[in-house]
């Protein structure tokens, strides 16, 4: 007899196989879990994710179809029990690692770019090639190898689980399990690799729109914002290695869908001819050659010739007479075809569809391709499929949609028409409602000078450069006044010649200011404007220069400045750029860049950053992040300035604001509010993060929105705006509060110099420093009562890297407020530098100029952080502060040492006159060293030791 225990043992392997499933369904669906989380990690929150799970589905489709086409039989509980285990046996690391190694590859591509042409190789690479070749190229072969690698051991364990010969469903899922990883890994380098590039593609456009709308939002014109964003994609587009033109990619797709749509037109006007009905009508219509346009009649004789001599051989044989009676074959034809495919499931036997007489063979090849298709919509598994994949593919395709809609160009916006309020705002010059500027008379051209110009050296011009040419002297004689007159009003200014340009600006009739609208060239424009400048009869005295002056023009891309930068434009400045370093900071080693007249500021500096490297490099620190804006708002009476002060500084005041200004852009989020009362005056400092941008016109955006909620939305409509900037920002001036509150990044630069280093390389030591530094950054500047100005030079480095990243110089004023800190920390030197105010960016106004953008690059700073915005500027808020510290430790030195004005007078070699007008003697400037130089001999004796007064007086 079986007792309760035997039925228990017969119930345990049941809930331990049920429990061993539960667990596996369970550590499956963690598999996709886990596959989402790190392709959200990549940069995907969904699409790559799920395009994985596809790839592997469709491998699993096609293994299983491999599988039953060589009879091995598979169940649908030998599926339920194996495939969990093999997802969390073999899981998804393998596309998470193509996928890294194509978006890490894809983000390299432009610092490859970067390095060749800075080092002037070739690269190895077509000219043509793309990001997204290269990443691809790339990634497969870093990682191809390993990968293959993988598939192929996976697939030898599996086909020796096949060959195993166990039984139970072991061996037939192996076989079918080493299917699926083949077709896998074919899908991984064909399917899956073709999404990647789609998403490569996607990161294009988003990067492209963002930095568009980042610099409209910084007040940038729609068309300069999109120069700048069509600067930093690539220049050309190629496919499988051959060049394409932009519009070939059209041109195919409307090859496509017309081909298409011609095809199914065929196919619907000739439904009516296919139907015995139609081809008697035919027959009628052609009368005589209906034998030629219908098929000929059955001849009976021919269709039953071999049963009749069958017939004929069995009656010789036997020598019978036998009589046979030959009847007309009776043809059917369908009326309509599509009754053919209703008959599919009721046919039985082995015999396909062709077989049994039911088939489009008539219809030839494309009628069998219809049919087939037909057929495999008519099984309800597949048809499921095949609606699935339609659903994914109608997504897919609304999401590109939506990508590339963000990058259509707004057609009301074109992008050559030029903004009025930015026209009506610049300076005009020599036009008829300028009454503050007479006008000149046309004055003809003034002979060419003997002495030759010299024109701006460029990359593609040699030593032996001639000067460039003056304005274009026609060979035709210049046309009447009403001539020139009819074409300006015809808006074709473009087609006179630059003396008639010149000519009607003189007269009134082309506005200085929009030479570059009427002429189409902006160089041209630049080039005709200092010509006018030159002849305008009330400053000709002083500009009659400027047309031939030495000031360069050409070799610019002036669209990126005009509307932009600068406005009446006659040419550039050309400024040396040098380069101090490299300078490692928090782990990372840079070249500063440097524009400067001033000598020996950038070898100081480099000076400054070998002590500073010595001692392991330099530490920052980001304490705040924020820019300002504070308007000036007037109240009649105090009573409602003080109500709306409380309103401003209560919880809902502050939320409601917040909403507001948030509301105008996606980058500028305000932080905070500050307030301050002067009578019935009522001062707010709104303080807001502005992504990479340095953001003025941004924040000005949003606190007037914010300003217009508060007076119609807040009960606040006696409120009167005074002035959006009411200098409580403070902008461009030295004040306080920036020096309290920040402005701008908060940064903090710190090194340790060790002591031989500051012996051997500073040419000085500790203490000295320490004191130099106490005497004068501290207890000097307060004696002069000096706001943020506690250091030796900062404004100098500071304005240096300004000028040659594209800064606005302006705000040097308050970005160089600094404090410099020294102390002797166990023998080595603790310096320190505090920069409560640094205002930079790294998209927007200067840094859209190429050479000022290319700084950027050697930084690798340029444009917004591609994944969090705002990481670029900070950083290179973090590079200025330790180019800061390295300058403040090297002139420190020099002080201490007495070295300043020998360095000076050894690197600036040729004796410049004295602002005087006066030269001084040649010894004239000795005996200051020497006084520096003695002051520390009597201090310290001749031998570096104190003298005896100073050991006296260390001991009262």
């Amino acid at each position: 007899m079986r007792g309760p225990s035997s039925s228990t043992c017969s119930r345990m392997p049941r809930v331990f196989d049920i429990v061993i499933m539960v667990l596996g369904y369970l550590s499956m669906h963690l598999t996709f879990v886990s596959l989402f989380v790190s392709m959200r990690r990549l940069g995907s929150n969904f699409w790559l994710g799920l395009n994985t799970i596809l790839s592997s589905v469709f491998a699993f489709l096609f293994g299983l179809a491999i599988t039953t086409r060589l009879g091995v039989p598979i169940s649908v509980i030998l599926l339920s029990e194996g495939l969990p285990f093999l997802v969390v046996t073999i899981g998804f690391e393998k596309n998470i690692v193509l996928t890294r190694a194509v978006l890490s590859h894809a983000i390299e591509h432009r610092r490859v770019q970067i390095q060749n042409s800075k080092s002037g190789k070739r690269s190895t690479e077509p000219v043509t090639q793309s990001l997204i070749q290269y990443a691809i190229k790339a990634a497969v072969k870093d990682k191809g190898f390993e990968i293959v690698r993988d598939y192929a051991i996976e697939i030898v364990i599996l086909v020796v689980g096949a060959a195993s010969g166990v039984q139970g469903g072991l061996q037939q899922f192996c076989f079918l399990a080493a299917w699926i990883l083949v077709f896998d890994c074919v899908l991984l380098f064909t399917f899956y690799t073709a999404i990647l590039s789609i998403k490569l593609e996607i990161n294009r456009i988003k990067r492209h729109v963002d930095m568009r709308m980042a610099l409209e939002a910084d007040g940038v014109n729609r068309r300069v914002a999109e120069n700048v964003a069509e600067g930093n994609d690539d220049k050309e587009t190629s496919l499988f290695g051959r060049k394409m033109k932009s519009s070939n990619v059209p041109k195919f797709k409307v090859i496509m869908v017309t081909g298409f749509v011609l095809i199914n037109v065929i196919n619907l006007v000739t439904i009516p001819f296919r139907t015995p009905t139609s081809l008697n009508t035919i027959r009628s219509w052609f009368g005589g050659l209906g034998g030629v346009v219908s098929s000929p009649p059955v001849d009976p004789f021919k269709v039953a010739s071999n049963g009749l001599d069958v017939l004929l051989q069995g009656a010789k044989s036997s020598g019978k007479a036998t009589l046979v009676t030959v009847l007309t074959p009776i043809k059917y034809e369908l009326e309509f075809p599509s009754v053919h495919y209703a008959l599919t499931g009721s046919i039985s036997g082995s015999g396909s569809l062709f077989e049994n007489g039911l088939g489009l063979e008539g219809y030839g090849l494309g009628g069998r391709m219809v049919g087939s298709l037909l057929q495999s919509l008519e099984d309800p598994v597949l048809s499921k499929w095949i609606v699935i994949a339609l659903a994914l593919s109608v997504a897919l395709n609304g999401y590109l949609f939506n990508v590339a809609k963000a990058g259509i160009k707004d057609p009301n916006m074109p992008d050559r028409i030029i903004d009025r309020n930015e026209l009506a705002n610049a300076e005009r010059f020599n036009d008829t409602s300028t009454t503050t500027l007479p006008l000149g008379e046309y004055v003809p051209p003034t002979p060419m000078r003997t002495e030759p110009a010299t024109p701006a050296m460029t990359d593609d011009e040699g030593d032996g450069a001639v000067p460039r040419p003056k304005l274009k002297q026609d060979s035709t004689v210049v046309r009447s006044i009403p001539t020139l007159e009819q074409l300006i009003a015809e808006k074709r200014a473009h087609e006179l010649n630059d003396e008639e340009v010149a000519m009607m600006s003189l007269r009134g009739k082309i506005p200085g200011y929009a030479l570059e609208k009427s002429l189409k060239d902006f160089t041209r424009a630049v080039k005709v404007r200092r010509t006018i400048i030159s002849r305008t009869k009330a400053t000709q005295e002083l500009t009659h220069t400027l047309d031939h002056s030495k000031l360069p023009y050409e070799h610019y891309n002036w669209e990126r400045v005009f509307g932009a930068c600068c406005e009446n434009v006659i040419g550039y400045l050309p400024l040396p750029v040098g380069v101090a370093g490299p300078l490692v900071i928090d782990g990372q080693s840079y070249f500063i860049p440097m524009a400067t007249t001033e000598g020996v500021l950038v070898a100081s500096a480099s000076r400054g950053c070998k002590a500073i490297n010595s001692g392991g490099g330099a530490i920052t620190v980001l304490t705040a992040d924020g820019m300002t804006r504070g308007p000036c708002l007037g109240f009649e009476t105090l009573e409602r300035a003080g109500a709306a002060k409380i309103w401003l500084d209560s919880e809902d005041g502050q939320d409601v604001m917040k909403k507001a200004f948030n509301s105008t852009s996606r980058f500028a989020r305000l932080q905070s509010m500050k307030t301050a009362l002067a009578g019935t005056n009522l001062y707010v400092r709104f303080k807001t993060t502005t992504g990479d941008a340095m953001g003025m016109n941004m924040i000005s955006k949003g606190v007037e929105h914010a300003l217009s909620v508060m007076a119609n939305e807040a009960g606040f409509e006696d409120m009167q705006i005074i002035s959006v900037s009411g200098n409580y920002c403070i902008d461009k001036k030295p004040a306080a509060l920036n020096w309290i509150d920040g402005r701008g990044k908060s940064v903090v630069a710190e090194a340790i110099i060790p002591g031989d280093v500051v012996k051997n390389v500073l040419k000085s030591d500790v203490d000295s420093l320490v004191e130099l530094n106490i005497s004068k950054n501290l207890i000097g500047s307060a004696m002069a009562g000096s706001i943020g100005g506690f250091n030796a030079h900062a404004a100098n480095i500071v304005a240096a890297i300004f000028l040659a990243t594209g800064q606005d110089p302006a705000q040097v004023v308050e970005s160089c407020n600094c404090i410099t800190t020294m102390r002797n920390l166990r023998g080595s030197l603790q310096i320190a530098v505090s920069m409560p105010s640094l205002e930079v960016g790294t998209l927007g106004g200067g840094t859209i100029l190429e050479p000022q953008s290319a700084m950027l690059d050697m930084l690798g700073v340029r444009g917004s952080h591609p994944t969090n915005p705002g990481d670029n500027a900070r950083r290179l808020a973090r590079i200025i502060a330790a180019a800061v510290l390295a300058g403040e430790l090297s002139l420190c030195s020099a002080l201490a040492a007495g070295h300043l004005v020998r360095a000076h007078m050894q690197h600036n070699r040729s004796a410049a006159p004295s602002r005087s007008g006066t030269p001084a003697p040649p010894a004239a400037m000795t005996p200051v060293s020497m006084a520096m130089t003695s002051a520390l001999d009597k201090t310290n004796g001749a031998n570096g030791t104190p003298s005896a007064a100073a050991v006296q007086r260390s001991k009262r």
